[in-house]
């Protein structure tokens, strides 16, 4: 490397685009991250709610905790030094499923196959950590509105949603979907993405629709613990419910009140969109959606109390229904030093997320270490 670092900017601060920021300031790279929402984390982001008497409850309403393949020797590097950090703890509860026609467990797990881990003390603290590493700025609330690569420069140009000029990149890493899919544009009429991918590869075609599942995530607070006898379990025989975890049962949580998260199933999330549309849902819709989910936990017969705070949110597009570059780990456009990751190219969990991004980050490292 050069001893004036290169600039570089990751769009998104989800898992994958900070790992590979991460890794890109650890090899002498400047980086910025550009995060249109107020923080990190994207889905591992963690929800900040009031109760009525005016508690504060915290929720990951996104993914509630990850796992490692046992031979993925890289990513499990790199969560053993956030273990050793204090950003993510194992959660060594055991999990099952049951069965709503049967109203019983049918299973309990004896003992985990896989570790799962979970961020401390909420999910999206290794995105947080990340963010804040030497060589990387974030700016939050920051859209990306236009990416034009300027040949005369041999660099990237960006620009933000209001128009504001944010400089010159050697590189881009988009890690956002929203950066090349059009489907939020669909939904919310936002300008079309910053990134056409006509214009990119030949091969991008395939990232333009990448295929998503829909869901709703119902954020519960309790009292009294629930008489519930594992922390995690999935639903069998339900149209409603896919999962249930015990939210303030992972390890550096407050245990003040009980809180869990439900999933619905993604055929439940695909009727109420077909009903109300792909837009943000409003508040009378989310109140139904609660009620409804709320219901269908306690009609499974277990012991379950009122909530004292009950409130649904929408994932419309999170989800990555597939993986699309399994091979490759992540787009890359060598000529004008442009990479995309994210979960929906290698699998569609965190793990996914984390080794698109480290193989991004290698992309660009040795393309910029050649110049």
């Amino acid at each position: 490397m050069s001893s004036v670092a290169s600039k570089v900017a990751v769009i998104g601060s989800g898992i994958s685009g900070t790992v590979c920021a991460s890794i890109l300031a650890k090899n002498g790279i400047s980086v910025t991250i550009f995060e249109s929402a107020r923080g990190p984390g994207g889905r591992m982001s963690q929800r900040r709610e009031i109760a009525e008497d005016g508690r504060e409850l915290l929720f990951d309403h996104g993914a509630p905790y990850f796992s490692l393949n046992a031979s993925n020797s890289e990513v499990q590097s790199l969560v053993n030094d956030w273990e050793s950090r204090g950003l993510v703890a194992e959660w060594k509860e055991k999990f099952g499923s049951f069965d709503c026609l049967a109203k019983k467990f049918l299973k309990i797990e004896e003992e985990a196959v896989n570790k799962k881990y979970a961020g401390v003390p909420g999910m999206n603290s290794i995105c947080r950590a990340l963010c804040q590493e030497p060589g990387v700025e974030s700016r939050f609330g920051l859209g990306i509105g236009r990416l034009e690569w300027l040949d005369n420069d041999d660099s990237w140009s960006l620009m933000s949603l209001d128009g504001q000029e944010l400089g010159h990149f050697k590189g881009v890493i988009a890690s956002d979907k929203n950066t090349f899919s059009s489907r939020s544009t669909n939904v919310t009429g936002r300008p079309p993405p910053p990134i056409d991918l006509n214009v990119v590869s030949d091969v991008a075609f395939k990232l333009k629709e990448i295929p998503v599942i829909s869901c709703f995530a119902l954020m519960l607070a309790f009292e009294q613990p629930l008489s519930v006898p594992i922390k995690g379990f999935s639903f069998k025989n339900s149209e409603v419910l896919s999962w249930a975890y015990c939210d303030s049962s992972k390890p550096g949580r407050s245990t003040t009140s009980e809180r869990w998260v439900l999933y619905s199933t993604s055929e439940y999330a695909e009727r109420i969109i077909a009903q109300t549309g792909l837009q943000k849902p409003s508040s009378a819709v989310l109140t139904k959606v609660a009620e409804e989910l709320f219901l269908e936990f306690r009609s499974t017969g277990l012991d379950i109390s009122r909530p004292f705070f009950k409130k649904a949110h929408r994932w419309g597009s999170a989800f990555p229904a597939s993986s699309i570059m399994r091979e490759e780990k992540c787009f890359w456009d060598g000529k004008k030093r442009l990479a995309i990751c994210g979960d929906f190219c290698v699998s569609p969990n965190v793990e996914g997320a984390i080794c698109s991004g480290i193989a991004a980050a290698s992309k660009l490292t040795e393309m910029l270490s050649s110049l």
